[in-house]
């Protein structure tokens, strides 16, 4: 479509004025200050979970992982099969099984740095009848004059539910992360790789951006006018701009030509250096997500990562320094809470020989333990981390 204008804004006398030396070039593209998207819960799951695929796909490997990771029971003497305690975890309430319980903890545990569960009732034969997984964005911690917690509340809406934590036994299991600055609440990595996360979207957007122009750089029209001098009234102006917008953008309208009149001149701008740099910012951008949340970038897929001699290697660094540590936290804080509810003296630790990413480590560790023959059985027990005392 040939751009329509004024022809006779080209043929009238222009009176002498001072004007700007730019004036005459109309930029279609600019710079400006880098914009951070907020740092709340809410908003860093939108922007770093939702919306960004390497922060969705961090998450979902570590909390199906450690999801997936056995427990067992014991205690100094005995291996527990079969316990109240084991019926709990298999099928925590109506709705959830273990997995899809443990994989709503560990999500929202990488998400906020803070992890809430939930003990509803109490059976016959003792312990809590359910468990559940509480959003850590709707929790809130009530502190004592002492300044540990007295109390949870938990918000949806204007409706509040109090946790009393001052009794014998405690409602809420709360797991948090180390955080450096805050008494109460965990740091999460997703709050650490906020800024990675903005680079990784925004050039996302740049890309699409870029499509949606035909994958051509921005460019300038210049207008000329008489004597090579003139400016655009305010209805040319938005009537030029609507008429790019609407003939020469997005996919249907690559390689249209443009027909300009009226003094109008096109200006292409190539990709400056930065701009032919922007997938490399991205794939980088990526990468640190990745090292915030402790996953290989192996595993994701990410070019240019070398760390790691193969595959299988990746994935057992994975379990062992991300998986692993998260299992064992949450398997030390249900060891320090849910056992007072059936009144025994019980620890929940990972099983290590039921992970096939250790199995080569496992088995190595187990031939070297049956081959020292200074070590008691007790010894030897207590090093695979087995009970001292073998069922009879």
């Amino acid at each position: 479509m040939v751009l329509q204008f004024l022809r006779g804004a080209s043929q009238k006398d222009v009176p002498e004025e001072k004007a700007s030396a730019t004036g005459p070039v109309i930029a279609f593209h600019g710079a400006g200050r880098p914009a951070w998207s907020a740092r709340d819960v809410s908003s860093l799951t939108r922007s770093g979970f939702l919306a960004n695929p390497v922060g969705f796909r961090c998450v979902k490997m570590i909390a199906e992982a450690a999801a997936a990771v056995p427990l067992v029971l014991q205690n100094a003497e005995k291996r527990y099969d079969t316990h109240p305690m084991l019926a709990l975890l298999a099928q925590p309430n109506p709705l959830q099984s273990r997995a899809d319980l443990m994989e709503s903890f560990f999500g929202q545990f990488l998400l906020s740095g803070d992890g809430y569960l939930e003990a509803a009732g109490v059976r016959s034969v003792g312990g809590p009848e359910e468990l559940y997984v509480l959003r850590s964005d709707r929790m809130k911690v009530v502190p004592g004059t002492d300044g540990w917690p007295i109390a949870y509340e938990y918000s949806v809406g204007a409706r509040k539910v109090r946790f009393d934590m001052q009794g014998d036994l405690a409602p809420i299991c709360h797991v948090r992360s180390f955080h450096p600055q805050d008494d109460h609440y965990g740091l999460s990595p997703i709050q650490a790789a906020a800024t990675s996360l903005d680079v990784h979207n925004a050039a996302c957007r740049w890309s699409k951006a870029l499509l949606d122009n035909a994958a051509r750089p921005s460019g300038a029209i210049v207008y000329k006018g008489v004597d090579g001098q003139g400016t655009l009234q305010s209805d040319q102006y938005n009537r030029l701009v609507d008429e790019i917008e609407a003939n020469h953008q997005g996919a249907r309208n690559a390689g249209r030509p443009m027909l300009l009149e009226g003094g109008l001149d096109w200006k292409p701008m190539g990709f400056s250096p930065s701009d032919m740099e922007f997938q490399k910012t991205k794939e980088s951008a990526a990468r640190e997500v990745a090292l915030a949340f402790g996953v290989p970038p192996m595993l994701l897929g990410l070019p240019g990562d070398a760390t790691y001699a193969n595959y299988a290697e990746a994935n057992r660094a994975f379990y062992r320094l991300t998986v692993l540590p998260l299992v064992e936290k949450l398997a030390a804080a249900l060891t320090g809470w849910l056992p007072d509810h059936f009144d025994e003296q019980l620890t929940l630790t990972a099983d290590l020989d039921g992970i096939p990413a250790l199995a080569i480590e496992r088995e190595a560790q187990w031939r070297r333990v049956a081959q020292a023959d200074f070590l008691s059985d007790r010894e030897k027990r207590r090093l695979l981390g087995l009970p001292t005392e073998m069922d009879e």
